[in-house]
Formats: C-alpha cells, sequence, structure tokens
C-alpha cells in the first residue's frame, strides 16, 4: 500500500515485502509438484509452478489491457528479458563449471530451491513458519498447528 508511490505505508508500520508467486502459494495450500519440467523460454518448473506461471502473467500489472501504448509495452517486457538472461549469465558459467550432468545439477537445484522458498525463510530465532494448514474436519474448533521446528514446545 503506498501514497502514489511517493510512501510506503505497509513497510513503515512493519509488513514485510512479499515477493512469493502463485506457484509458491498453490505449494503452500499443499498443492503437489508435479512432474518437472524446462519451458523454452522460461527455463525449469514443475506442472505446479507453470500453473503459476500463467496466473502470474494474467495478474501481471504490466498485462495486454493494463499499457494501451503498445511500443512502451513491448519495451518493458524487452528490458524483463534482458534483464533475466544478464541476471542468469554467471549462473550458466558456473553450472558450465561445477555440473557433471547439467540438466540433473539444475533439476535438483530448482526443485529444493522451489522446495526451501514454499517452506519460506528462517526467522530470526532460526525456526521456519508454520505453514500448515488448520484442521476443519472437526466443527468445534481447528486442530493445533504443529511446532515450526523439531524442537519441544516449552
Amino acid at each position: 500500500m503506498g501514497v502514489f508511490g511517493c510512501f510506503d505505508l505497509a513497510t513503515q508500520n512493519g509488513l514485510p515485502r512479499n515477493k512469493a508467486d502463485f506457484g509458491q502459494t498453490l505449494g503452500v495450500w499443499g498443492v503437489g509438484s508435479g512432474p518437472y519440467l524446462v519451458l523454452p523460454f522460461l527455463g525449469p518448473s514443475t506442472v505446479r509452478d507453470a500453473g503459476g506461471t500463467a496466473v502470474d502473467f494474467v495478474a501481471d500489472p504490466v498485462a495486454v489491457r493494463n499499457i494501451d501504448n503498445i511500443p512502451v509495452r513491448n519495451t518493458v517486457y524487452g528490458l524483463r528479458v534482458v534483464n533475466a538472461r544478464a541476471n542468469l549469465l554467471e549462473v550458466g558459467n558456473l553450472l558450465d563449471q561445477v555440473a557433471l550432468d547439467p540438466y540433473s545439477f539444475t533439476r535438483d537445484a530448482y526443485l529444493q530451491r522451489r522446495a526451501s522458498l514454499i517452506r519460506g525463510v528462517k526467522s530470526e530465532d532460526g525456526d521456519l513458519p508454520d505453514y500448515s494448514l488448520p484442521n476443519y474436519d472437526d466443527d468445534d474448533e481447528p486442530a493445533a498447528p504443529a511446532p515450526a521446528s523439531g524442537k519441544p514446545q516449552q
């Protein structure tokens, strides 16, 4: 939330910025990842994350319906592609130097990173946040959430 882009009221009030995509949201909700895919121009993905990418594309503020000036819209898309490629140049060099099998290395790294993003970032005390969904089968009260780490609660 902001005031015409001048102030960021959410950050000033202690709300952290959230850069999660819809594939991560589906993962937190318990949707399985499905098979690993490599999509042309988009790179590594899973079935869940590919669906999430489609939703993210439709919800993108630079989508076709939001920028009517075609040259401006195409320039923004072009800059995004160039930026993404520039960010991946160093990763490609590392992949060539380190990996014996680039496909399996990329697959394993992608799946581990996505699992880590879905679990969340560690808090200051080192615990992971609990993303388990409450059990609403009982109408009386929801089940107590599981502890965020393997440590017993005190």
